[in-house]
């Protein structure tokens, strides 16, 4: 009998039940609680699936060669060549790695030299064509000027040779703004602590439901996304009736109904510096929604670069560009103030393109979810792929970043994978619903303490470290009868949840008897 891990006969011989190999028991309960699986087959094994194996025990005869004096010093003297040889092994390897590791590193410096290079003389040819376009003079019975949208001239309505729309791209003073800002938030991250007045344990654990409020139509029902605007406790709701709903929270009374899209509107968010609302709609537009001083809204862009439904938007840290990923598998890079696509970055591959995303808190970081189950990270200042994270079962419905900036949690059909961005790497897997029930919406609350997660029902996790577990809080049922919660949001210091279902209705969790002022007479019905 010999043991499938160590090769020598074992002194307290085990066997797997799943497998029928032979084991050390002490060689195998260390690998099992490493790992969780057998090392030979790589299927799940327990300490439950080995039997122990009665065997007589037989004192093991000495070698010949340990009987003597001269047996040993032989014996020695082989196994100090042995070492000599193998550390003399070792040194070549060592002095090769470096070598190519040295090369590596001057290939990398030289092409970082060339493509700094390239963008230089980029960026100056494209300043020389602007200059000479400007100096040509236009025929008075030349062709009819270019339409003016969104405000501007375009450059994105011209054609380049591949086919696609030219964009003036993120220029290096963007690039400097990003990293300004970058910089500045990771500075103050590390010296953040949690609010002391973040709602605690034992106040969520009292949650319920004390107010619902019917925002959206009645033969069009369904809530797709909220947003909240911490500064004016206010919440948005886009719907599948095609209206986003502004709802002042404290009064309970809705402050305006923002209409003007053809198709339901599946995300938006508020971009509180300049009182602004984005919307993105399955009708393939997004429209930029500017605030008055009466609380109404006004629509001031309507942007149409994407070729298909317009699933997530998500605005930078500067609060100056947003980011909206669409099923035509691209994702835009736009500038607030004047509504322009700066960059818009599309792939060849993929099928039905993008259905989630967000930005890192950080701003740099950009993080995407496609139909075909992939979470793909993004570097902002160059557009590029950096990370892709497979696992997931069906298309990738939401993603948060936590507010500590090392963890990602997306949601899919499998339910809620957390990732460690640190290893690129997934440390843990909710699976709060049946395997036939998505999870819709998964949103960390700002100090980064709590995890909401929306499907059949809302569970909130109280947040841990890689190793640690994510114990469950509370769950909160959903009071709509559809059995489909769709989206959440926590309001300031997770002191109430904002939840969006199939029915259309808004619906607010919080502790009961504190919060006199949603007791107000609900909303009229649309």
């Amino acid at each position: 009998m010999i043991c499938a891990i160590s090769g020598e006969v074992p002194e307290e011989p085990v066997l797997s039940k799943n497998s029928g190999l032979l084991f050390e028991r002490r060689l195998i309960e260390r690998y099992i609680e490493d790992h969780g699986r057998c090392p030979v087959t790589k299927d799940e094994l327990t300490m439950n699936d080995l039997v122990a194996v009665k065997t007589n025990r037989i004192a093991k005869p000495r070698p010949l060669q340990v009987a003597s004096v001269p047996g040993l010093l032989g014996m020695f003297q082989n196994e100090w060549d042995a070492l000599m040889l193998s550390n003399f092994a070792l040194e070549q390897q060592l002095h090769t790695a470096r070598q190519e590791l040295s090369h590596a590193l001057y290939q990398h410096d030289a092409a970082c030299r060339v493509i700094a290079r390239l963008k230089k003389e980029r960026d100056e040819s494209r300043t020389l064509l602007a200059q000479a376009e400007r100096q040509i003079p236009i025929s008075a019975a030349g062709p009819a000027p270019v339409a003016i949208t969104n405000g501007k001239r375009a450059l994105e309505d011209e054609v380049g040779p591949d086919g696609k729309k030219m964009r003036p791209g993120i220029n290096p003073v963007m690039i400097d703004e990003l990293t300004e800002c970058n910089s500045m938030l990771s500075a103050q991250r590390k010296k953040r602590q949690v609010p002391p007045s973040l709602a605690p344990i034992d106040a969520l654990e009292r949650y319920t439901q004390i107010s619902s409020h019917p925002l959206h139509k009645t033969n069009k029902p369904g809530i797709l996304s909220i947003d909240i605007d911490h500064s004016k406790d206010i919440i948005a709701t886009g719907g599948i009736d095609t209206n986003a709903v502004i709802f002042d929270r404290p009064s309970g009374q809705v402050l305006g109904t923002l209409t003007g899209h053809s198709k339901k509107i599946t995300s938006l968010k508020f971009v509180p510096r300049d009182e602004l609302l984005i919307t993105g709609s399955a009708d393939k537009t997004v429209r930029i929604w500017q605030g008055s001083k009466d609380g109404s809204y006004s629509c001031r862009h309507t942007l149409k670069d994407h070729g298909a439904e317009v699933e997530a938007v998500t605005v930078h840290a500067t609060q100056k560009y947003f980011v909206t990923a669409s099923r035509d598998n691209t994702w835009c890079f736009y500038d607030i103030s004047t509504g322009s696509c700066l960059t818009q970055v599309g792939e060849a591959s993929g099928q039905d393109g993008y259905t989630a995303a967000a930005f890192h808190p950080d701003g740099l970081i950009l993080g995407t979810g496609t139909s075909e189950a992939v979470v793909k990270i993004w570097d902002v200042k160059s557009q590029t792929n950096v990370a892709k994270f497979d696992g997931h079962v069906g298309a990738v419905t939401a993603m948060s970043f936590s507010e500590n900036g090392y963890f990602l949690a997306t949601a899919a059909l499998d339910g809620v994978k957390l990732w460690d961005l640190r290893k690129l790497r997934n440390f843990r897997t909710l699976s709060p619903y049946d395997p036939d029930t998505p999870t819709s919406s998964v949103e960390f609350d700002f100090s980064g303490n709590y995890l909401a997660v929306a499907g059949a029902d809302i569970r909130v996790y109280q947040v841990a470290n890689v190793k640690s577990e994510w114990n469950l809080v509370k769950t909160l049922p959903d009071l709509s009868g559809t059995g489909k919660a769709t989206c959440v949001k926590f309001g300031t210091d997770a002191k109430y949840v904002a939840v969006g279902s199939m029915d259309r209705n808004l619906r607010i969790f919080g502790l009961p008897g504190e919060e006199q002022m949603e007791e107000a007479p609900q909303s009229p019905a649309k």
